[in-house]
């Protein structure tokens, strides 16, 4: 049978060492990703071993991020969503690939797994087990949701295939159940069609991985493209092509696409008595190696360790999962690899706009107990007097005494994956905000700026841990200002005329406040803003050196309006 070796991992030692043995088996359940990373990167390092893709599906390798846009027509052949085809992988890869073959047990004991193709059962044995089920949408529970007929998920080409022979055949309205990357993508794709769309969710922003004031930005970018967004909000049933809102409301929708997340498929490995978290994820050690001997789990349906916080967490991003399934096929030939976690990185685009973030978001932090600070800024996608340049709002999240970094998300019509890619790795490295000036980042007038906004962030983090500047949040400024705080708008009185103003804000322009310290009350706590925040830390600087007590409102009056477009007063009280 050969004589390719099988692997022993030495606790003692930490490394993998190699023991002769007879000709490995690798059975492989569920492909995509995870599942051909690792059959492809094992046929790579060795030509003896046998490799057998299982997958439940019609298609083993298939492009799922792209359904969304197959909708619209933005990528225009079903062909395309195919990446790999069985017969190609058996030409190129000699990897014995099933679709359309349910495996429906796992005996660990025996290294055996039992499959189902056409209604014939068949039993094969392993070496060596790679779960890679991936994940599943999540259903919610709402009446009527069962019975319907126009009711779709975004998983698969199948499901795809569903959504479009209804709209084919003349839908005119649609509802998005869930505000997340799956649901803006649908959500904008189905508009671009030409339905009249309304997202629908149930918390309080989209994006549930951003943080409200910066979700806020995206959500105005939606709207403006015509589609009716309804925050905070339920759906209690589906009747009729009708949805009956928790609001009170009907909405007539010809297809409701349902995308509120996804939970990991992994009843399987569950009934196998493989060991899973609360949230059903696969535990996994930093080798891929379940609980089960000889049985390994990559993809959406592991859980792996949260960097900064420590905890097991599912990230079931396409990224990780090729980088697993490559792995875990380097662990089981001998190479010394370990799943190092992760942080989650992750992008998405509504029309014009795109929203980026990486690490922990607030409410993440909050959760975890981790103290933080935040600041925003608002820099531009290339150099400023260059033409088409458009405004980018970054935000950092960072250890107020230390300066580690936790978290950023960017907003904005152009670059946004460029300055989040930078910080993921500054973050997935355990850097500081005093890192990232140090930053040299690539410089021409028509692709950065010469003080790129990382660069600024990493200037604005550092005067905040150094002491050098305070910040007041979006969300906390009104209740200062009630418990007496003095706000103060150093933008020029056209700037006021032509945006808004901030509710309660006394107007000095920032090149008039020298002359005019005597307005400003010494005895109560200053709030000073401008624009995008850059002109009130001058005048936050020029305050303190007065002797004033001054907090810089974060993100200035963009980041305000953008959380709070209603506050906003108006000239003509609009």
């Amino acid at each position: 049978m050969g004589s390719r070796p099988i692997i022993e991992y030495d606790e003692q030692e930490a490394y993998l060492k190699i023991r002769g043995g007879s000709k490995m088996r690798v059975v492989i359940v569920g492909g995509v990703a995870g599942g051909m990373s690792a059959a492809t990167r094992l046929r790579r390092l060795s030509e003896e071993t046998e490799i057998i893709v299982l997958d439940k599906g019609p298609y083993v390798s298939f492009a799922n991020c792209a359904l969304p846009y197959y909708m619209s027509g933005e990528i225009s052949q079903r062909d395309s969503l195919i990446v790999e085809s069985p017969a190609h992988l058996k030409k190129r890869f000699n990897i014995d690939v099933r679709p359309n073959t349910e495996v429906v047990d796992i005996v660990p004991e025996q290294h055996q797994v039992t499959a189902v193709h056409n209604g014939q059962t068949e039993t094969l044995q392993y070496d060596r087990l790679i779960l890679s089920p991936g994940s599943k949408a999540a259903i919610p529970t709402i009446g009527g949701l069962a019975e319907a007929d126009n009711v779709f998920t975004l998983r698969s080409i199948p499901d795809v295939d569903k959504i479009m022979a209804d709209l084919n055949k003349g839908a005119k309205t649609a509802a998005v159940i869930g505000a997340g990357s799956v649901g803006l993508e649908a959500v904008e794709n189905l508009t671009k069609r030409g339905l009249d769309t309304t997202l629908i969710e149930a918390g309080d922003h989209i994006l549930p991985f951003m943080d409200y004031e910066m979700a806020a930005i995206v959500s105005r970018e939606t709207a403006k493209h015509g589609v009716t967004l309804k925050l905070k909000t339920k759906v209690n049933r589906i009747a009729d092509h009708f949805l009956e809102l928790s609001d009170g409301t009907q909405l007539q929708a010809d297809i409701v696409i349902v995308a509120v997340g996804v939970v990991p498929d992994t009843q399987l490995a569950q009934k196998s008595g493989i060991k899973t978290g609360d949230n059903g994820g696969i535990i996994v050690d930093d080798r891929y190696r379940t609980s089960a001997d000889d049985v390994y789990a990559v993809g959406d349906a592991i859980l792996v360790n949260q960097i900064l916080t420590g905890e097991r967490v599912s990230i079931p991003l396409a990224s990780p999962a090729n980088r697993q399934g490559r792995q875990v096929a380097d662990v089981i030939m001998g190479e010394n690899r370990r799943n190092q976690g992760g942080i989650g990185t992750a992008i998405v685009r509504s029309f014009d706009m795109a929203a980026a973030a990486t690490g922990l978001n607030t409410a993440q932090l909050k959760q975890a107990g981790i103290r933080y600070q935040a600041v925003h800024i608002t820099g531009q996608s290339h150099a400023a007097y260059y033409p088409g340049g458009t405004p980018l709002s970054l935000k950092l999240i960072f250890d107020p005494q230390s300066g580690e970094l936790y978290g950023a998300q960017a907003v904005g019509k152009a670059s946004a994956d460029k300055r989040i890619d930078v910080l993921s790795v500054a973050i997935k490295h355990r850097m500081t905000v005093f890192d990232l000036p140090e930053f040299e980042l690539s410089y021409a007038p028509p692709f950065g700026s010469a003080k790129d906004p990382v660069n600024m962030i990493g200037y604005a983090a550092e005067n905040l841990v150094e002491g050098l500047s305070e910040n007041i949040q979006f969300d906390e400024v009104d209740a200062a200002v009630k418990a007496g705080a003095y706000l103060v708008d150093v933008r020029n009185p056209k700037e006021l005329t032509r945006d808004g103003r901030l509710p309660n804000a006394v107007n000095i322009p920032l090149d008039e406040l020298r002359s005019r310290l005597a307005e400003l009350p010494k005895d109560r706590q200053l709030i000073v803003s401008c624009r995008s925040g850059q002109r009130s830390y001058i005048a936050e600087r020029i305050l303190k050196n007065h002797g004033f007590k001054v907090k810089n409102l974060d993100g200035a009056f963009l980041t305000y309006s953008a959380a709070y477009p209603q506050r906003i007063q108006h000239s003509g009280g609009k």
